[in-house]
């Protein structure tokens, strides 16, 4: 029995001197900071959100005009189907329901020839 409870203690002990090579110590920063810098094992690492407010932009890049294009560039900025370049949309609605059956785009039925024998069908009142 006094052999059971000596391991028990060692095996405390071990696992003290073990937890202090594993604590986490959180240290906070300065207030007009906000950033908080943790460090485990030794390594510190801030906190991402810190990060990300530092990499924001100043605020008098955003509100700053973006620069004017110039000719090319502002060509360049245009729709594909002013420009005359492909556009899916544009072949789709051109081609119909053949639209990737055929090569052939849909076309409406051609109208039957009226016959000069017959009178002309009347068209009803608008």
């Amino acid at each position: 029995m006094a052999r059971l409870l000596s391991l028990l203690l060692l095996a405390c002990a071990a696992l003290s001197a073990q937890a202090d090579e594993h604590t986490v110590v959180v240290k906070a920063a300065a207030p007009e900071k906000g950033c908080v810098e943790v460090e485990v094992n030794g390594k510190r690492a801030q906190s991402m959100s810190c990060l990300n407010e530092k990499l924001l932009p100043d605020s008098n890049t955003v509100n700053r005009q973006p620069p004017a294009l110039s000719g090319a560039e502002a060509i360049m900025q245009r729709p594909s189907n002013q420009l005359g370049l492909y556009n899916r949309a544009a072949l789709e609605h051109r081609m119909g329901n053949a639209f990737g059956k055929s090569v052939t785009p849909q076309r409406p039925p051609p109208p039957t020839p009226a016959s000069p024998l017959l009178p002309a069908p009347l068209l009803p009142p608008r």
